[in-house]
């Protein structure tokens, strides 16, 4: 039974808001519960739309959180296909697009964040595509099998995770590629220039081509078509389709309408939360990628837009939102697959933050793990077609202890015997 007078409502039906929903009855939470998002589609998971959905190795069905029929089992009430507009805080009320009005008791933000648009001439044509959602993997599916069966041209703005995984979907279906990057290597910024340059290797070994230290000025298209696309040192690049991959902008407009308090942009933008995920409104709460979190081991505020805040973040908002004590504190991780090479990322590592860059293994195989290090502490580890080595890795920057930097690059000596405490 459903006690109607308590009232949860999570705006945002992504990873994040849907295992906030299952986390409030997993932890006998009886109010009602009303799960708001924009798109139809119930609840999925973003990886798969630039990995094994976005390649055609995996169907359809297999992105959803849940199959169709959980929510109403579960007595969670969705509103699908309507986005929130306003929210009156001192109501405690969440306006849809339709003027239906909502009131909460507790309110979860997980509104996520949507493509940055290119500012240039020829944005508006049919050919140029953006990645975020469910539709655009539909879409951007079927543009590569169509490239790659006529031997067509993708044009890839930006030489991040997307635009890296997009390039390796790409050639797996024939289709020329081409990346133009306004920095000097791939994944210039979360990784530096050292692992940067593998990444540009890798990809220009399956034929990938890249533009570095440029920027696209105009898409020329004709009738909406996409036909060639010009950059910044005068030259025109062949085109059939665009990518737009020049990262994501947190979805804020409800909470910067409402007054709560936000982070500005040039700190990574985003809706302030503290380490328990609650806003500067004790009765709302934020997660996923459009909170800009204080993170209790790292001492700093940071928004990240990866998988694993999302799922370890929901449940974590949900418990802070039924008053369990909270504080959310998960080194940062994420995944990503190109061609033959599997990686995984944990910890952070800001550029210019770090003073040593250590590999351990063979890079020129791609089996290795990466450190990144500061005054001899390990602030992050990336380990490249090695496994089982993430809770290891995890452990190493959780402990904050200078490591045997020449133990540390000796696959002969196992990780767990780094962490302290952890012995042999």
């Amino acid at each position: 039974m459903v006690d109607a007078h308590r009232t949860f409502v999570i705006v945002g039906a992504g990873l994040a808001g849907a295992k906030a929903a299952e986390t409030l009855r997993s932890e006998g939470f009886t109010g009602r519960v009303i799960l708001i998002g924009d798109e139809r589609d119930h609840p999925y998971e973003r990886p798969p739309l630039s990995k094994g959905y976005l390649q055609g190795k995996e169907e359809r069905d297999s992105v959803f959180v849940h199959e169709a029929s959980w929510y109403a089992r579960a007595d969670i009430e969705l509103h699908l296909g309507q986005p929130a507009v306003h929210l009156d805080r001192e109501a405690k009320k969440v306006v849809l697009g339709d003027g239906t009005a909502l009131h909460y008791d507790k309110l979860l933000l997980a509104t996520g964040a949507e493509p940055r648009r290119m500012n240039i001439p020829g944005t508006g044509l049919a050919g140029v595509h953006h990645l975020r959602r469910l539709a655009h993997a539909e879409r951007l599916r079927a543009v590569l099998a169509g490239l790659g069966r006529d031997n067509g041209h993708l044009l890839i703005a930006g030489a991040g995770w997307i635009g890296l995984e997009v390039a390796a979907a790409a050639r797996g279906y024939g289709a020329e590629v081409t990346v133009v990057e306004p920095l000097a290597t791939p994944l210039h910024g979360v990784l530096g220039p050292e692992i940067g340059r593998l990444f540009a290797d890798l990809h220009a070994e399956h034929g990938v081509r890249f533009h570095f230290e440029t920027r696209l000025t105009e898409i020329i298209g004709h009738d909406g078509m996409v036909l060639a696309a010009r950059t910044d040192t005068g030259e025109e690049l062949p085109a059939h389709a665009v990518l737009a991959a020049i990262g994501a902008a947190p979805r804020t407009a409800l909470a910067e309408t409402s007054g709560l308090a936000l982070v500005d942009r040039e700190h990574g933008g985003g809706i302030a939360v503290d380490a328990s995920l609650r806003t500067s409104d004790p009765d709302i709460y934020a997660v996923g990628d459009v909170a800009a979190a204080h993170h209790p081991l790292l001492g700093t505020r940071l928004r990240v837009e990866h998988w694993a805040n999302a799922l370890n973040g929901g449940p974590a908002a949900a418990r802070s939102m039924l008053g369990q004590e909270t504080s959310y504190d998960r080194v940062p991780y994420f995944f990503s697959d190109q061609y033959d090479v599997g990686l995984e990322y944990s910890g952070y590592a800001p550029a210019g933050g770090y003073d040593q860059v250590l590999i351990r293994g063979d890079a020129a195989k791609r089996e290795f793990i990466a450190f990144w290090l500061s005054d001899g502490r390990v602030l992050a580890g990336m380990n490249v077609n090695v496994w089982d080595v993430t809770d290891d890795i995890q452990a190493l920057i959780r402990s904050k202890e200078q490591v045997d930097r020449e133990a540390l690059a000796d696959p002969s000596v196992p990780l767990s015997s780094l962490v302290a405490g952890r012995g042999a």
